[in-house]
């Protein structure tokens, strides 16, 4: 039986990143890669997706274009579009990827990996072959998720698209309907209506990006519908069939659709089953980790099925404190009260930290600060495309910000400035006193710090 230092099963942007880390330290290290080196990100999520966002919102600026300097004539295609995604997914091929594990020192395999008890795996590959290691410092898992596909009669067996689907359109469809309001729906959405798709969007919940703030949700909704893409809350579908192009599809309070494609964006499914964890004395189903990624003696678990976020950026955060407690080094250990996310439609979409929801929950006594962005005099100057606002949620009894949001151009740049307030607790008092750059966009969190 094979000895080695580290066996890391899972290599999405975390595992890769332990990986690579332990392994340029000198660690004999295995990787285990199910598909491909890098994980959902670099070629179904955020590279991907980004490029089609970033060309659906060139083809909204050409629009508005008129209002601003003249008039503008458009002639929307998506082989552009398809062949950015290519390149960028090196059409799906992670060589590149395993090249560079493989010059860090890391041993690659492609196949499945599996506990068969403390600082034991077994690794499946694609062939049936099997190898069994022990790994003399433990074991690290960033098994990631996959795309959640709910139990819709007649769903099953039809051509529908998830966002590993999307990503690899040649065409734009001619009618699209989104299962799920989340952030990879509402991307998704936007992006494919702007191309000319008649899209509808189908939420389970009462609103749009239910995780972030109210205020936010009917925002981003009122511009869904200003571009002709229709929501539909408290969406339950029902019955799906696809025949001769076309999907019909039924939902629980009668009414039909029909679209050239379906899109189910709606959740994700934890990759824990046949992991082994029930080999180590722990829940198959869910993992508990401490502040420094462990969840058993000699067992680190990071990524999205740690529990805290399914973030590409909250995944490298832990790999890194992951990789010291491997290679005992000293450094801090794990906070998420200033995790920050953005959603990349158009406007923008960001938060960090509490919601002010969340805030009350926890029995805080908080104030609340909102300004419109669009009010301001960048919001007056940038013209159309500047809806937006800034919400800041305030702890009273410590004085600190707990939470904020961003909705508008660049919100994802914007919510950094909160995001350092919220991660390093500085006092409200000391952020009225700083100087804000003016007209920015950013100088609107001097207006909401002003309506606490």
């Amino acid at each position: 039986m094979p000895e080695v230092d580290l066996v890391v099963i899972g290599t999405g942007p975390g595992g890769e990143a332990l990986a690579s880390r332990a392994a340029s330290s000198g660690l004999e290290v295995v990787a285990v890669e199910a598909h491909l080196v890098g994980g959902e990100c670099p070629y179904y999520g955020c590279i991907p997706t980004k490029i089609m966002v970033r060309a659906s919102d060139a083809l909204a600026e050409a629009r508005r274009a008129g209002e601003l300097a003249g008039d503008v004539s458009l002639e929307p295609s998506w082989a552009p579009v398809a062949a950015r995604v290519a390149e960028a997914t090196a059409d799906w091929d992670d060589a590149v990827a395993v090249k560079r594990l493989e010059d860090a020192g890391a041993v690659v395999h492609h196949g499945t990996g599996r506990l068969d008890g403390p600082r034991r795996v077994v690794v499946t590959l694609a062939d049936g072959s099997e190898t069994t290691y022990t790994a003399r410092r433990g074991v690290a898992l960033d098994p990631g998720t996959r795309p959640a596909v709910p139990p819709v009669d007649g769903l099953e067996g039809t051509p529908y698209w998830t966002n590993r689907d999307a990503v690899r359109a040649t065409a734009v469809p001619a009618s699209l309907v989104v299962v799920g309001g989340g952030p990879i729906g509402v991307e998704l959405a936007q992006a494919f209506a702007r191309f000319g798709s008649r899209v509808t969007v189908l939420q389970h919940g009462e609103r749009l990006l239910e995780r972030d703030e109210p205020e936010a949700s009917a925002l981003l909704e009122q511009v869904f519908m200003r571009e002709g893409i229709r929501v539909l809350t408290r969406a339950e579908l029902a019955t799906a069939a696809y025949a001769d192009g076309t999907f019909t599809l039924g939902l629980a309070d009668g009414t039909r659709l029909s679209a050239e494609r379906l899109l189910v964006g709606a959740g994700r499914i934890p990759n824990l089953d046949g992991i082994g964890l029930e080999s180590v004395g722990l829940d198959p189903h869910a993992v508990s980790v401490d502040e420094r990624m462990r969840a058993a003696d000699g067992l680190w678990v990071i990524g999205d099925v740690a529990g805290h976020g399914a973030f590409t950026h909250l995944s490298m955060y832990q790999s890194e404190i992951a990789a010291r407690d491997i290679l005992d080094e000293d450094g801090p250990t794990a906070e998420y009260h200033a995790v920050p996310h953005t959603t990349f439609t158009d406007p923008e979409v960001a938060g960090v930290g509490l919601t002010e929801a969340d805030a009350r929950a926890r029995g805080l006594d908080v104030k609340v600060g909102q300004t419109d962005l669009g009010a301001s005099s960048r919001g007056y100057t940038h013209g159309p495309g500047s809806d937006g606002l800034v919400k800041v949620v305030e702890d009273v009894s410590t004085g600190v910000l707990v939470g904020a949001a961003v909705v508008g151009p660049y919100a994802g740049e914007i919510i950094s400035m909160l995001t350092l307030a919220v991660h390093a607790r500085i006092p409200v008092a000391t952020l009225r006193t700083m100087i804000y750059a003016y007209p920015t966009f950013h100088r609107a969190i001097e207006s909401a710090l002003s309506e606490l």
